[in-house]
Order: C-alpha cells, then structure tokens, then sequence
C-alpha cells in the first residue's frame, strides 16, 4: 500500500511538471520499475493513473545502462558481451592489415569505450568477470599470441588498463571530483586518530549498497597511500 501510495504521488507530481512546463507525458512509452532485493517480497500495484495504464518493467535502458529491478546487472553485462565479441572480431579480422599501434586505437574505440562507460556502476558486479575474458581476448588478438599466455606483461606493452584497474580508477575519479559529496572522518568525530583525514565510511548491512559507488568509493580512495590523498584536500579546498 505504502509503494503504491509513493507511485501515484510521483506521477502526480511528473505530470504536474509536464503540464506546468506546457508538455505532455505519453503514457505509451512510460514504464516504471520496482527495484528490489532478490530476497523482498514482492508489491502488487494497481499500474493505473488517471485511467492511464502505466506497464511495469523489470529492465530499462537509461542513458546506455540497462538497469534491472535486483540491480545485478546481468542484461547489460550481456549486451555488452555481445558487443564486445563482435569488436574482437574486427580486430581479428584487422590484425593481418593493421600494425598495433592501429590496433590499439581500435581496441579503445571499440572495446575501451564500452567497457569503460558507467563502469562505476557495474564494474563491482559478479557477472563483470566476462567482460574481463573478453577483454584478455582482444589483448591477445593484438598481440598474435595464443590463449594460453599470460595478459600481464601485455597490458604493460600496451599501456592499457586491466578491467579492475579501469573499474578502481574510473571511481577514484569519481570520489575525487566530488569530493565535496563526501564526509571526512575528522567531522564525524574529534578524536585525532591516524584515520582522521580519511573519507568517513558509514556502515551498512544491504550488499547492493556496499556495492554501490558511494561505499565502494569511499573504501577504494581509503586505501590509497597518504600523500596522493593529501592532493585531494587541496581539491576540496580549491572548490
């Protein structure tokens, strides 16, 4: 009753904005979606507003992400396989005609712009370990070598970010440029502790959560050494 109660507030207030802004919503092509856990227990809505049938989704494709209603995102992990197995197949295809210098730049318009778009999202997902295959596929397409050898000195070669490396950096990115969204240990509590300067990391039971950029964010730039997050400070000044 509760969510339902919520869902009709929302729809008042979005056709609210539309009708304000002199728009309108076409209720055709408006769905909605009820993100829960695995575990919850399932709400049963009346999808009806204002005689307008509002069909309820459990994927959606927002902005290039397919989010899902558990959030694990599988979908868009499988439709970024299917993509990346067609790109390393132009590679391959490729290979004979291109040195690699010209294969590195189609690997980063055609594997890194994928892998790496919303990576924060997605990237601490169980299911991101396949786009990690595929992307030792497509080094080893590169490089001519056989499946069997090793993708570490190759990244190196290549100067090309693994999968986690990209994910850890991609959010690092994220903390550091917002850092004014986050909260330091300092305010939270008085006691100087060698912890002090560090990013204030709440605590939470929910795995989706812990998960989550912000959770993720703030254990991720707690690990790095002293001196490079000294750098932020001067960011969170400066803004």
């Amino acid at each position: 009753m509760e969510f339902e109660n919520e869902f009709n507030k929302l729809f008042s207030n979005i056709t609210r904005w539309f009708q304000t802004n002199s728009l309108s919503l076409n209720f055709n092509k408006t769905h909605f979606t009820d993100f829960q856990t695995s575990s919850s227990p399932k709400n049963h809505v009346n999808n009806d507003f204002k005689i307008k049938h509002i069909n309820k989704v459990h994927t959606t494709n927002f902005l290039g992400l397919i989010l899902d209603s558990t959030l694990s995102w599988s979908p868009h992990i499988n439709n970024l396989t299917t993509k990346i197995n067609s790109a390393c197949y132009l590679i391959r295809y490729l290979k004979p005609l291109l040195p690699i210098e010209t294969l590195r730049m189609v690997y980063f318009s055609n594997v890194h712009s994928l892998l790496s778009y919303g990576v924060i999202f997605w990237g601490n997902s169980s299911h991101s370990d396949t786009i990690f295959k595929l992307q030792k596929r497509a080094i080893r397409i590169i490089m001519g070598v056989s499946n069997n050898v090793s993708c570490r000195e190759l990244f190196k070669k290549l100067n090309i970010l693994p999968f986690y490396s990209q994910y850890i950096f991609s959010l690092l990115l994220f903390v550091v440029t917002n850092i004014n969204m986050f909260t330091l240990n300092s305010t939270v509590h008085s006691i100087n502790t060698r912890h002090c300067s560090d990013l204030y990391l709440s605590a939470v039971h929910l795995t989706k959560v812990q998960k989550g950029i912000y959770h993720s964010g703030v254990k991720a730039f707690n690990s790095l050494p002293p001196g490079i997050k000294c750098l932020s400070k001067n960011i969170r000044r400066l803004k």
